[in-house]
């Protein structure tokens, strides 16, 4: 039997006797190179020297970012904790890590874990899924540990989440967003409001509130180091009014790779644990840099956007309602449409009046875009740039600063339907009241 090829990265005085525990277990599986830290440890996967690892929780600078590049390398990985730390384990199964281990565990257990990692990560890559098993740390399999002290608390949720994405230029999916995150907390609902855009984000002058210290930025850093978890998440998203949390985003574009796919992976579904709904505001671009394809360990410049989508359960798809914003909505389109393909998005159109697109303009831009793009029933949202503008002077939503508003009234409609009340009921429901804690303006 061809033997198992796996590499170490254990800290400390554990890594001696589990070497030599595998030596003398003659189960097949060998240790082909011992690392001295995780420079050394990413080098070797990448020379593709074995198909698993052994590391400790104290191996310094390990995050998911880390994890994740080991599975793209094709290896498995398996976590080993002192017995009595059960600190050191939560932090590998929040990580991700599904296999943890005793580090004072019978060669056997430790054979076992790595036997187990690698099938699971061979049945993974068969069905094309790649990333970090669990993320969250959902999954409680600890061989060796005794269990003693409280179970890992799978921090997704069943909130619901809703990526606000559209093309190049100035649609709107700022102002889609902000207003549809408020409306559906006047609808009794938590909501998170996230501004993922790396190329220009901007919610938080939007709303008129701090952004020194971008909410989404830090969130990444402790998903990454596998700490984010609801308690958190709520910290770094500052309540603007009551059911409405923020988390605001970078100020400068250069800060994109602090946003990296694997703490957004995470970021996503600690946030449904946190909200009931959580809406993102994402870039325009859908790229994924040809030169990238072939260095699979790169950061990805639009991974912000990509992994929105990817979680999404809803996707709305926001154009402006002119020839050139309809032209760049219909392309954006098919190009959203080879991003996600199984997704059908919910298409918006904004500014919508006569100027821009002739008489009757509710007409012409549903009859266009059913026969150029196949969309049926887009959300129309009237242009009221007066108000829009106050609104934005101010530092306030719609809802606050002009309530009467068709734009408003549109997006409310919207929400409404997404969060699945009854038509007969909504203009009945009296909406939360939307005044700001004190603090949250600037």
């Amino acid at each position: 039997m061809k033997e198992l090829g796996v590499l170490t990265a254990v800290s400390g005085a554990w890594e001696a006797p589990v070497v030599g525990a595998l030596e003398r277990s003659r189960s097949g599986v060998a240790v082909v190179r011992r690392c001295v830290d995780l420079a050394d440890l990413l080098a070797a996967a990448a020379a593709g020297q074995a198909r698993a690892v052994l590391l400790s929780a104290d191996l310094r600078r390990l995050d998911a970012e880390a994890l994740s590049r080991l599975e793209i390398a094709g290896l498995a990985v398996v976590g080993m904790a002192p017995a009595d730390d059960v600190g050191q384990a939560a932090r590998l199964r929040a990580l991700g890590v599904a296999h943890v281990v005793a580090a004072d565990a019978p060669a056997h257990e430790i054979v076992d874990a790595v036997v187990t990692a690698v099938a699971e990560l061979e049945d993974r890559l068969a069905s094309g899924h790649t990333g970090t098993s669990d993320p969250v740390g959902a999954l409680d399999r600890t061989p060796g540990l005794d269990g003693d002290g409280p179970a890992p608390d799978p921090e997704g949720g069943q909130g619901r989440l809703v990526a606000v994405w559209g093309p190049t230029g100035a649609p709107g999916r700022t102002t889609v967003a902000v207003t549809l995150a408020a409306e559906l907390a006047a609808l009794d609902r938590e909501v998170l409001l996230v501004d993922a855009d790396t190329y220009g984000a901007s919610v938080a002058q939007v709303l008129g509130v701090l952004d020194e210290a971008p909410g989404v930025a830090a969130a990444c850093r402790a998903a990454s180091a596998g700490t984010l978890d609801r308690m958190l998440l709520a910290r770094l998203a500052p309540a603007v009014s009551p059911g409405l949390r923020v988390l605001t985003g970078i100020g400068r574009a250069a800060r994109w790779p602090e946003l990296g796919a694997a703490g957004l992976e995470v970021l996503w579904q600690v946030a449904r644990g946190v909200a009931d709904w959580t809406v993102v505001d994402c870039g325009f671009a859908l790229e994924r840099d040809e030169e990238l394809v072939y260095d699979t360990v790169a950061p990805r410049r639009n991974a912000a956007t990509l992994t929105a989508l990817a979680a999404a359960d809803v996707v709305l798809a926001v154009g402006a309602a002119d020839p050139v914003g309809l032209q760049r909505l219909v392309r954006g389109l098919d190009d959203l449409a080879e991003t996600s393909p199984g997704s059908v998005p919910r298409v918006v159109v904004t500014r919508v009046r006569g100027s821009a697109v002739g008489s009757s303009p509710r007409r012409r831009i549903v009859e266009a875009l059913g026969r150029y793009a196949g969309v049926e029933n887009p959300v129309l949202v009237p242009d009221d740039r007066e108000a829009c503008d106050a609104a934005l002077l101010a530092g306030r939503t719609l809802a606050e600063h002009a309530p009467s508003s068709p734009a408003r009234l549109a997006l409310a409609e919207l929400a409404a339907d997404l969060d699945g009340v009854p038509p007969a009921t909504r203009a009945s429901r009296r909406p939360r009241l939307t005044r700001r804690r004190r603090g949250a303006r600037r």
